[in-house]
């Protein structure tokens, strides 16, 4: 606790005596100062003990009296000094009535008790009550460091609200609650979720206070106006998590000191080294290969406990490739103008288009207790995920996103996806079958480039239709160049033969059904699709041709 003027008036070296404002002695002093001036207020920052002997003071009017003990406790000054026997053999009456009038504690000095050792008691007092709280924080910081190496973050937010007599939160980089501690602070926490966004958005290290903070109620009523503070976690532009520490009132130094160390310890446990990082990627992207080659007990050896049993259980596997990728040419110049004009962060964010994807991922995994393996490969990022797990439906959320803030662009579709992942997801597979299930999210991400899309799983493709694999120029061209001569031949006014091979091919060859749908005699429709033999100079009993007119017909109807 700093001095307060009681405990200065309760020292037994200093003989203090108070005239005024006796209610008010349980308030802090930052500092004892001397000033006979008749308005020292412009040097007063508050909280401080005036020492005064009115030498320049009329101290007997009253008026002055008042307005001078009004000043200072404007000023925020605590407390007033005065000794007596030097100018003044007693306080004055008029002195007196304005301090207690105005509420301002008036303590009377006796002449053996000179100003400079009031200075030094507040001074020690101050000096000590630094010192216990730099031993406190230091003691905070021993207890929260082996909170931290047995029991994990968990542990170490108990220590912390421990500490704070408050309670905290982690959050990790999406702003979902991670741990809280006491229990239940997850309620109080989970409402963050925005004000979390929000500090992930400024570069970091960052920092914001939330509430006011009210100290005549208990933390655990789940009311909003206790003071939070969100603290980023982590090194690099964007915090991998966040920390949340909610008290009645701003910390004391011993509870800002276990907030720091609390600080420091959970972005050592959050934030992976680069050397470790790097030698886990090698090693997923040795255990990709192996699986890929149909060597799966090699993979498993390899792996270790790293992946949990993500190996042995059935799972999916992820191919994104960014946007730009099919197009690495196309506006080449635009590109490199943004990136100059958009500074270093852009470029970097430009080089890794896949660290939203995977910090999804991995949150999402993290919560759920699911491993993920994700290694990325030049323009491409292979993950295996669990099937049915939270990482797989976190890879469909974050991409479907991105597909509805591209059709809410006001510029309309295309505009800015250049960096943005495009994904491809298998069906179901397991170890033995990790080649099969790469090949099928490889087909999936060439079906989701084709439409346009940011998603898109291997079921839809079976369950869709294959039309829209068609929408493709060098099919069209084909398709165009197929039927040609046969629109040609249309637009001379000499028959109807592309829509009466369309019909005729829509009923299967039925050469009654055709004609009535076009309103013709049956013979009619026979001498024109012996035209269109002739034309084409390719019979239509080959059910190939047949098939490939067919598509032909279907392509160029959707343009």
């Amino acid at each position: 606790m700093p001095p307060t003027l009681a405990s200065l008036v309760h020292h037994s070296a200093l003989k203090l005596t108070v005239r005024a404002g006796g209610g008010r002695l349980d308030v802090p002093v930052r500092w004892a100062h001397v000033s006979e001036l008749a308005d020292p207020v412009p040097y007063m920052e508050g909280g401080e003990l005036l020492l005064i002997t009115a030498l320049k003071l009329d101290a007997e009017d009253p008026e002055a009296m008042r307005q001078y003990v009004r000043r200072l406790a404007k000023a925020g000054v605590v407390g007033l000094g005065f000794a007596v026997g030097v100018n003044y053999e007693e306080i004055p009456g008029a002195l007196v009535d304005a301090a207690e009038e105005e509420g301002l504690p008036l303590l009377e000095v006796p002449r053996r008790t000179p100003f400079l050792a009031i200075s030094k008691a507040v001074s020690a007092a101050i000096a000590a009550d630094q010192y216990r709280a730099v031993t406190a924080g230091f003691a905070a910081q021993r207890e929260l460091t082996r909170q931290a190496l047995t029991e994990g973050p968990e542990g170490l937010l108990g220590a912390l609200a421990a500490q704070v007599n408050g309670w905290a939160a982690l959050y990790d980089a999406s702003g979902a609650v991670v741990a809280a501690a006491p229990e239940w602070a997850g309620r109080r926490a989970a409402r963050l979720t925005a004000e979390v966004e929000r500090l992930r958005e400024r570069p970091a290290p960052a920092s914001a206070v939330v509430g006011s903070g009210a100290a005549d109620r208990p933390l655990s009523d789940d009311r909003h106006d206790d003071r939070i503070e969100l603290h980023s976690l982590g090194t690099g532009r964007h915090p991998r998590a966040a920390l949340a520490v909610g008290t009645a009132s701003a910390p004391g130094t011993a509870e800002r000191y276990a907030v720091h160390s609390a600080i420091a310890l959970l972005t050592l446990t959050t934030e992976r080294s680069r050397p470790l990082y790097a030698a886990q990627q090698r090693i997923g992207a040795a255990v990709l290969r192996m699986l890929l080659a149909g060597e799966p007990d090699h993979a498993r050896a390899v792996a270790g406990d790293l992946y949990g049993d993500l190996l042995d259980a059935p799972f999916r596997v992820i191919v994104a490739e960014a946007a730009s990728a099919s197009r690495p040419h196309a506006d080449a110049s635009a590109r490199g103008a943004a990136g100059a004009a958009d500074g270093p962060h852009a470029r970097v964010e430009a080089a890794d288009p896949f660290g939203g994807l995977v910090e999804a991922i991995e949150s999402a995994a993290a919560r759920a207790g699911e491993a993920v393996l994700a290694v990325p490969e030049g323009d491409r990022l292979m993950a295996l995920v669990k099937d049915g797990g939270a990482a797989a439906a976190a890879c469909a959320r974050y991409a479907t996103a991105r597909e509805g803030a591209r059709a809410e662009d006001v510029a309309g579709p295309g505009t800015g996806d250049e960096g943005e992942p495009v994904v491809g997801l298998s069906a179901p597979a397991g170890p033995i079958a990790a080649a099969a299930a790469y090949r099928q999210a490889q087909q999936a991400l060439s079906v989701a480039r084709r439409r346009g899309r940011f998603f898109v799983e291997h079921e839809q493709l079976a369950a869709g239709s294959v039309l829209p694999l068609l929408a493709d120029d060098a099919v069209k061209a084909f398709a165009d160049g197929l039927l040609r001569a046969l629109h040609e031949h249309d637009a001379t006014g000499r028959g109807d033969l592309v829509a009466s091979l369309r019909a005729w091919l829509s009923r299967h060859g039925q050469w009654d059904a055709a004609a009535a749908d076009l309103g013709v005699h049956r013979h009619t429709l026979r001498y024109r699709m012996r035209r269109v033999e002739e034309i084409l100079g390719r019979s239509l009993d080959d059910p190939d041709v047949r098939m490939e007119l067919w598509l032909a017909l279907k392509t160029t109807s959707t343009d």
